[in-house]
């Protein structure tokens, strides 16, 4: 009887990196990308959606890009109603997810027939959030960029496009007055205040500390 050789430690390791290396090869895609399906529960501003996936739901910052405020009006509600009409409720999207962010939300690229992040940027609703772009094609997303400003698109209207949301968050939370309270002398608890339109109406009036992750929406739990 011919004996089988005898599999030492070396020939085991090679073994198992040969293994890992066509798994690597055979995994789809999607998969290594971290791609979900999900469908849209509601909208939250220009780049903030919540999801339904695998019965849970999900809150998505949109990857790489940086709507408007909804206090800088009238631009920040034109990206919400972009997105509305963009991604209805009940719409299926796939999510390519990059990171979860500090407030717990998947940090993802959102597409729906198309690229729903880079769509907003073409079309003048957002800006390119350099600061956070590694995870995607900064290529594409400037050159979109380029063309919405060359073409005067939404918030490239304005001459050199309006005031970037990063620059207007920080503004704004430096807005509280001495005396620890913010414009008009009173801080409000969300508990004390009556709708969600009336959260969001006092965060256009300066109360930024409604909005405390930063998300340009005061008062979530009040929708």
């Amino acid at each position: 009887m011919k004996r089988l050789p005898v599999q030492t430690p070396a020939m085991a390791r090679k073994f198992l990196l040969g293994v890992v290396a066509l798994t690597a090869l055979a995994w789809p895609a999607d998969v290594a990308a971290q791609s979900v399906k999900a469908t849209v529960a509601s909208i939250g501003d220009g780049d903030t959606i919540r999801v339904r996936q695998a019965g849970k739901a999900l809150t998505v910052r949109l990857a790489c890009i940086d709507a408007p405020e909804t206090a800088q009006t009238p631009y920040g509600q034109q990206a919400r109603t972009y997105l509305q009409h963009r991604l209805p409720i009940g719409r299926e999207v796939s999510l390519n997810i990059k990171t979860t962010d500090r407030y717990g939300r998947s940090v993802a690229e959102v597409f729906s027939g198309v690229n729903i992040n880079l769509a907003l940027v073409e079309d003048g609703q957002a800006f390119v959030y350099r600061q956070y772009l590694s995870g995607c094609d900064a290529k594409e997303y400037l050159d979109a960029e380029y063309r919405a400003s060359r073409r005067r698109y939404g918030v490239w209207q304005v001459e050199g496009g309006i005031s970037r949301p990063w620059d207007f968050r920080r503004g704004r939370h430096s807005a509280v007055i001495p005396d620890g309270t913010t414009l008009g002398g009173r801080r409000y608890r969300c508990s004390e205040i009556s709708s969600y339109a009336k959260a969001q109406e006092l965060l256009r009036q300066g109360h930024s500390y409604l909005d405390g992750n930063g998300d340009g929406e005061a008062c979530e739990a009040l929708r």
